[in-house]
């Protein structure tokens, strides 16, 4: 509509009172929420019920919701160690779990031993043994969990 580079023009339709500035960010933060709740139908099986109890689909819902936000914090310890919060960009789950879950593995048992040995042959090594890495230096420190990341998110 307009060319001007410094400005963005969007028309909001509102019975809402207060400032203009505020009612932009509630509307930006519904539109984000939207757009996750989009995502939750399509990648984390929420569209799909599971059956026609109410109490069956409601723990349905819950179980899609911890794997959902498994999925965000996976991709938080995956991050770069001085990335910035605000500068962190949003991975679906879809490309979170070609990266992490479609990776060909073996398990292993030997000597009163069980473990699991990757494959080395795939684009995402790096970020998954970080990953790991990251994951397996979890300790407890006094009631809380130290952290593993430096600089930690603020």
């Amino acid at each position: 509509m307009f060319d001007t580079a410094p400005y963005e023009y969007r028309v909001f339709v509102t019975n809402m009172t207060g400032a203009i500035d505020m009612l932009v960010w509630f509307y930006r933060q519904r539109a984000g929420a939207e757009n996750l709740i989009k995502e939750a139908n399509n990648d984390a099986g929420l569209k799909a019920h599971p059956s026609d109890r109410f109490d069956m689909n409601r723990i349905h819902f819950q179980l899609a919701m911890v794997a959902y936000n498994l999925n965000a914090w996976l991709m938080l310890f995956s991050r770069e160690p001085v990335a910035d919060a605000a500068k962190l960009k949003h991975t679906t789950l879809a490309i979170s779990r070609l990266r992490f879950l479609f990776i060909a593995a073996k398990i292993w048992s030997h000597g009163g031993r069980t473990g699991i040995h990757y494959s080395d042959q795939y684009q995402e090594q790096g970020l998954f043994q970080r990953l790991m890495t990251r994951l397996r230096a979890i300790k407890m420190q006094g009631a809380a969990f130290a952290s593993v990341m430096y600089p930690a998110l603020n």
